[in-house]
């Protein structure tokens, strides 16, 4: 007895030096954001000042339209164009890093506590005669959970930043030039004004088309109303047709409603490894299968894409920026396997089962 004791209170003292490490770690980490956010927020002001002075040139060449000169029109446009998508990165980078500073503000105190609370029962009478802390620091992470949920959503957050400004909100910024050239137009060309409206109509409902797949991609309206097998269905034919990769969706077994967390499971995992399989494997095809069984629903996604070394990937960062850590935990926390198939050169195949 008095062996397992000693052999828990050293486990319980690993895990709190391991606490301490990664609360210093922390801190520092929080100190270079500080610092980035400071350096982005004057950044940020001085675009805003320089978006405000390339506004006001622009509105002096319109206000002259007739006589300026083409070169000096188009120079006046592309200097607010400019100044306007680098102030909405910046921004969007200040956002990113405001969100990182609260999380790991959240992640310190949670570390705090847990060093109160364990530092506590280091020394209470249970923890010395029951050895329960042995398990404590056997089932101790390589890295927290907290940590990868929150980088998992940053870099979700990022690519729809990304998207956002490459695809909207340029399209939104050409839409308003656009507009105010059809209003000076109206008195002076009424022909070329019209044919600009009817550019304005077009750009108008392409970016609606883009806002309305950003929608599809945050969250399914369908997926609430109409379960898992529908929403997969329409973001397959979208996703296809947006991507050009030929993907084929199969479903077997009996249609129904799941529970929702797992419907959302099989959705988010699903839309995961297919854009994976655009983005890092560069695939022209991808078969996904659905079979909901009576006991266990089994999704499998196979595509032709490179592949990768499963053994090298699985144990290194790129897990995690392909999120193939994350996918494992939600799938075992739900009671249910995932499996990697992979190697170099002959695609990707990934299944996981969840219990009905």
């Amino acid at each position: 007895m008095v062996g397992s004791a000693q052999a828990g209170i050293v486990t319980i003292g690993q895990f709190l030096e391991e606490c301490g490490k990664e609360y210093e770690q922390t801190q520092t980490e929080l100190k270079e954001i500080d610092l980035l956010i400071q350096q982005t927020t004057s950044e940020v002001e001085r675009l805003a000042q320089r978006n405000t002075q390339a506004t006001n040139r622009l509105r002096q060449v319109e206000a002259t339209l007739d006589t300026v000169p083409r070169g000096d029109i188009r120079e006046a446009y592309s200097a607010v164009l400019d100044t306007q998508q680098r102030l909405f990165t910046m921004r969007g980078q200040l956002e990113k890093l405001q969100s990182n500073q609260r999380n790991l503000s959240r992640y310190l105190d949670l570390l705090r506590g847990v060093r109160e609370v364990v530092g506590h029962a280091e020394y209470s009478p249970q923890s010395v005669e029951g050895g329960e802390g042995e398990e404590v620091g056997e089932g101790l992470p390589a890295q927290p959970l907290i940590v990868r949920i929150i980088e998992a959503q940053e870099r979700e957050r990022q690519r729809l930043s990304r998207q956002m400004h490459d695809g909207p909100a340029q399209s939104l910024t050409n839409l308003i030039l656009q507009a105010e050239i059809c209003e000076r137009l109206f008195d002076s060309d009424a022909d070329r004004a019209r044919a600009e409206l009817g550019n304005l109509k077009n750009a108008v409902a392409a970016t609606f088309q883009k806002v309305k797949g950003f929608i599809l991609n945050l969250r399914p309206m369908m997926l609430d109303d109409l379960g898992v097998v529908p929403t997969l269905r329409r973001y397959v034919d979208g996703f296809s047709e947006n991507t050009r990769v030929v993907t084929n969706l199969t479903v077997t077994g009996k249609e129904r409603r799941l529970e929702s967390h797992k419907e959302v499971t099989i959705f988010r995992i699903t839309q995961e490894l297919l854009t994976n399989a655009v983005e890092y494997g560069h695939a022209s095809s991808v078969q996904i299968s659905l079979d909901l069984g009576d006991d266990v629903t089994r999704v499998s996604v196979e595509d032709n894409g490179s592949g990768f070394e499963l053994t090298e990937t699985l144990t290194s960062p790129d897990a995690d920026r392909l999120g193939l850590a994350t996918m494992r935990e939600r799938v075992e926390m739900l009671g249910g396997h995932i499996h990697f198939d992979s190697s170099v050169g002959r695609g990707t195949k990934i299944s996981f089962e969840l219990p009905v």
